[in-house]
């Protein structure tokens, strides 16, 4: 990382909770975290205005990120721990469960860097190089093979100094650590915590996680394990570039949110089910489909189409667990439609219609959300252009004070992994949705004037 261009080390550092107040201590992980052994890593940034000098940020702003984030820890001891998993020889599978471990001591790596890349431009919503992002989010580390077991490293820091201009705040989690909800919640404790010196604020106010294994289905965890390859397992992907891929920000407001679902209802009369992020997702799902058409990459009209949506099963759950429950706890839904029907005149309308029913089909189950899962993996194995999301409008991510303001942009850099989006609720209002992707160039244009001219048509309904 010290080579990169325009960007400078300053420092360093391994952060560890405070001796003594964590000690050894291990998470066995569910079948909801397993799942996720062996996807890329998940790489987010925060940016904030922040116009002062370079002795201020070493003498003040590092400091205290660095006393915090070490009360931070003890609370939330699995950032600073490690993945253990115990593989066979073979490839085929695991000896036993992976867990996240702690040993006294454990630490985040934690860089801060100077950048003299412009921090206007990468804090637009106009499109910007994706690779332009990719020296302000840490990296992982590789995974240590031992002799009976791999340990893998689950969370990173980066915070990177823009002179006179503002900071950015890089993190790098592997996806069996936590789900959005666990970030956030991190997050939460973390800025309570800066903010007021200690944890007291915190323990009265706030929401400790909770690490009680709640979820113990072992039929599950066995047959996820059997269908978790380990080919790949030492070469996690990583980030590089140059890339021809740009990264644009979209912002459905409230009002365009309210006249999507008003021809929505015109098209699909007597919807089981809408909501604003079924209906942002159905126009954003149609629009790259169309884009697709648009430069010339259209599929076959008969071929299938997928978009995967992650549905937070905590409050689904028989019983319902707690909202602080730390780790995975995402059901996958796939609703799938022909590209001719995607790409159709009322293609929007019938995307955001069938990730309505199949949303209702899974939460509304008379069996419980969990009646399927051992079958969870079947969908990804059917032949389509897949579209995932990163995130969600629940959580307002624009909430995050560390002491100098709220951030002024957000973005999930890990969407460019694969074709992929980001929805969330946007920093002016969390009646609005802000929606990130990451396209190659000629596609982005395509979706951008797609975007623009379908909403154009609705005020003009």
């Amino acid at each position: 990382m010290d080579s990169i261009p325009c960007l400078n080390i300053l420092e360093h550092a391994r952060i560890s909770a405070p001796s003594g107040t964590i000690g050894h201590r291990s998470l066995s992980l569910t079948f909801f975290d397993i799942t996720w052994l062996l996807f890329p890593p998940v790489h987010h940034l925060f940016f904030y205005d922040f116009p002062h000098s370079k002795s201020h940020f070493m003498d003040t702003i590092v400091p205290r990120l660095k006393q915090s984030l070490s009360v931070t820890l003890q609370h939330f001891f699995p950032f600073a721990s490690n993945l253990i998993v115990f593989p066979n020889t073979d490839g085929s599978g695991f000896n036993k469960k992976p867990e996240i471990k702690h040993v006294e001591g454990d630490s985040v790596v934690v860089t801060f860097a100077e950048c003299c890349l412009d921090f206007n431009n990468l804090t637009g919503n106009h499109p910007r190089k994706c690779e332009n992002f990719y020296p302000l989010v840490p990296s992982l580390g590789n995974a240590i093979k031992l002799c009976d077991c791999v340990t893998v490293p689950l969370f990173s820091l980066q915070v990177t100094f823009f002179p006179g201009s503002g900071i950015s705040l890089g993190m790098t989690n592997h996806h069996s650590l936590g789900d959005a909800s666990t970030r956030f919640n991190f997050l939460k404790g973390w800025t309570s915590i800066i903010q007021s010196g200690v944890d007291r604020s915190f323990l009265t106010k706030g929401s400790p996680p909770v690490f009680d294994r709640l979820i113990n289905i072992p039929h599950l965890d066995e047959n996820k394990l059997r269908h978790t390859r380990l080919e790949s397992f030492y070469k996690p992907s990583s980030l590089v570039g140059p890339t021809d891929k740009v990264r644009s920000t979209f912002v459905l407001t409230r009002t365009n949110i309210n006249l999507l679902k008003k021809k929505v209802l015109t098209q699909v009369p007597n919807l089981e089910y809408m909501s604003s992020f079924t209906v942002t997702c159905g126009y954003i799902w149609s629009c790259i489909a169309k884009s697709l058409v648009k430069i010339g990459e259209r599929k076959g009209e008969d071929e299938l189409e997928q978009f995967i949506i992650t549905i937070d099963c905590r409050s689904r759950l028989d019983p319902p667990i707690p909202t602080a429950y730390f780790g995975n706890c995402g059901a996958p839904c796939v609703p799938t439609l022909k590209n001719v029907v995607l790409t159709s005149e009322n293609g929007y309308a019938l995307g955001a219609k069938v990730i309505g029913e199949s949303i209702c089909k899974m939460i509304y189950n008379k069996d419980g959300i969990l009646k399927d899962a051992a079958r969870w993996h079947e969908p990804f194995m059917i032949p389509a252009r897949k579209i995932g999301v990163a995130g969600t409008p629940k959580l307002n991510l624009y909430d995050f004070d560390f002491g100098w303001g709220k951030p002024i942009k957000y973005e999930t850099v890990s969407i460019d992994y694969n074709t992929s989006i980001s929805i969330n609720a946007s920093k002016t209002s969390a009646q609005d949705l802000e929606i990130g992707l990451s396209l190659p160039s000629m596609q982005m244009e395509a979706f951008s004037s797609i975007f623009d001219e379908g909403l154009e048509s609705q005020v003009s309904l």
